[in-house]
């Protein structure tokens, strides 16, 4: 009865091809599977006490993102009755009237799909940029904080090249997947947050290592895998041009991998798989806003020259001392600026026209387009400033507001974000503790003294029915019969 009072919108799907709606989907829902890619790197990159706090903040700021998203994120980004070439307005806000029409950034694919598949390349941004909390950062002031960075940085940076208005857009900047906004805003965002954080203890920079290289390498192949959706997706179409993107994607990935891993074996004389991981990021990163712009041949020497660069690149931070823990700088602001200014030199029409719609975009050196370097080169200028202004004052007025200080405390810092926040941890080890403490020397009859970690509470070390955590050493959890009781 109900929907019957509703009015019923009529909409015209005849010209949207439904190969092509499918594959956006599938493509969006290969973008997403780059979050937990991203779980499982950077926990196995972090110290064990700190892993599950970024496996958390990449899931939690997903739903944040989604639901900001829905708010008015896309409409900041995509509006296409906001002119004046800097930011959307909220024309769309809710997704009003996001349906069935022609997206803002393709004919080919209709503006709710449009949409979705750019929800998730904000997701994927946010959670890169969520490396910069690594080992000091405090969780929930900083899901707060992403709101405010999808809203004020994100949302700009997106609209320049990819709303039909905005100012690099109609200046002809040649950013295919994300360079500046994903790339360089993840990057340099991290930078800015790592800046304004402050560096680890000095104790937490002593033989720092990852603590479980293969979630490093498990997380590193789930990203390529997702990333091929995120390039070969951006063509918004099942047409050469998106398998074009893919095995450029997969060769950058590929000739990046490798060098890495030889300069490694320059300086420390083995192949490092975390080399081979770092490597293949970096290919995969300057693949993006270039992957649909450049020739094959020409990603073979991308891949080698941005993992080169990029190498290197990670020296800067001790340069600057910006504790850049994970090396988002390094990793993702580098290579894709090296993808964007590739675009300049190797950027060519019989690559871009392969999807059939942008038959008369000129490419860079190639097609003898000699200003689309400068005009590469000032996007870069123009994305790095804004993203690390904006994200520090952002990152420096939390800090001033009492209760959403984005740092941690040295007493956290010292015992793990994850026993000071969450309260889990990756692996159970209280388990191993409690049995080693059993151990007696061989061929004992008798059994040490257990030692009381638990102040004489009967705690239970995965937990108990009511949720409550009870694994922390340092502050022990009471049951719910003794909470009202003195400890």
């Amino acid at each position: 009865m109900a929907s019957a009072l509703l009015p019923k919108r009529e909409v015209d799907q005849s010209m949207f091809d439904k190969g092509d709606v499918a594959y956006i989907i599938i493509s969006g829902a290969l973008v997403l599977f780059m979050v937990p890619g991203l779980m499982f790197l950077y926990s196995g990159l972090s110290r064990r006490k700190n892993a599950l706090s970024l496996i958390w903040a990449c899931f939690f700021s997903n739903a944040v993102v989604t639901v900001t998203w829905y708010l008015f994120a896309y409409s900041l980004a995509f509006s296409p009755s906001a002119t004046n070439g800097f930011i959307g307005n909220f024309a769309h806000g809710g997704h009003k009237n996001v349906l069935g029409d022609p997206s803002p950034g393709s004919p080919l694919i209709p503006a709710l799909l449009y949409s979705f598949f750019q929800l998730e390349f904000c997701c994927v941004t946010v959670a890169i940029l969520m490396g910069a909390i690594a080992e000091r950062g405090r969780l929930m002031p900083c899901m707060l904080f992403v709101f405010f960075w999808v809203s004020l940085v994100y949302a700009p940076v997106a609209c320049w090249p990819w709303n039909i208005n905005g100012w690099a857009f109609k200046w002809g900047v040649a950013d295919y997947a994300g360079g500046g906004p994903v790339e360089i805003g993840s990057g340099v965002g991290g930078l800015a947050y790592s800046w304004v954080l402050g560096r680890r203890h000095k104790r937490e920079l002593v033989n720092f290592r990852p603590h479980n290289v293969t979630l490093v390498t498990l997380g590193t192949f789930m990203l390529w895998f997702g990333w091929i959706g995120f390039n070969a997706g951006s063509a918004f179409g099942a047409n050469l041009r998106a398998v074009y993107a893919a095995l450029n994607t997969c060769l950058c990935a590929a000739t990046g991998g490798i060098t890495w891993c030889l300069l490694d074996y320059r300086i420390q004389g083995k192949y490092t798989m975390i080399g081979l991981c770092s490597g293949t990021i970096a290919g995969l990163v300057a693949a993006t806003p270039s992957s649909g712009f450049i020739p094959l041949w020409a990603s073979v020497i991308l891949g080698i020259v941005a993992s080169a660069i990029c190498n290197y690149g990670t020296k800067i931070k001790h340069l600057i001392r910006i504790d850049d823990a994970l090396d988002l700088f390094a990793e993702h602001a580098l290579a894709g600026i090296v993808g964007l200014l590739f675009n300049g030199f190797f950027a060519t029409n019989a690559v871009i026209s392969l999807d059939g719609v942008n038959t008369a975009i000129q490419g860079g050196f190639l097609d003898k387009n000699y200003k689309q370097l400068y005009i590469q080169f000032a996007y870069v200028l123009a994305c790095c400033a804004y993203v690390f202004v904006v994200t520090a004052a952002i990152a420096k007025i939390f800090c001033l507001i009492p209760g959403l200080d984005l740092r941690a405390t040295d007493h956290a810092e010292l015992i793990g974000i994850d026993d000071d926040q969450i309260g889990e941890f990756v692996q159970d080890f209280v388990e191993i503790r409690r049995a080693f403490d059993e151990w007696g020397p061989v061929g004992s009859t008798s059994q040490p003294e257990k030692p009381d970690y638990n102040n004489g509470m009967d705690l239970h070390a995965a937990g108990d029915r009511h949720a409550l955590p009870d694994t922390s050493f340092h502050s022990p959890h009471p049951r719910p019969e003794t909470s009202n009781e003195k400890v």
